[in-house]
């Protein structure tokens, strides 16, 4: 999944939205991750089986995240 930058999100908002939504990721990595985005205008954030991502996607939407799409595999 990947995170895209935008104008509305803060580095908390983003980070924690992350830290809260994917186990995987701590409130630390959540801001590593929000960096990275800033700066590259965009992160892969997670990958894996297409059960989890789609529900981890779904979650980052619903909490403001700007998303690219959903690669089907």
């Amino acid at each position: 999944m990947i995170v895209r930058n935008d104008d509305h999100n803060t580095f908390d908002s983003v980070a924690e939205a992350l830290s809260n939504t994917i186990p995987e990721i701590t409130l630390a990595q959540g801001y590593a991750i929000a960096d990275r985005v800033h700066r590259s205008g965009l992160a892969i954030v997670w990958s894996g089986d297409e059960d989890h991502a789609v529900s981890y996607w779904e979650q980052l939407v619903e909490a403001g995240l700007t998303m690219a799409p959903l690669e089907q595999g």
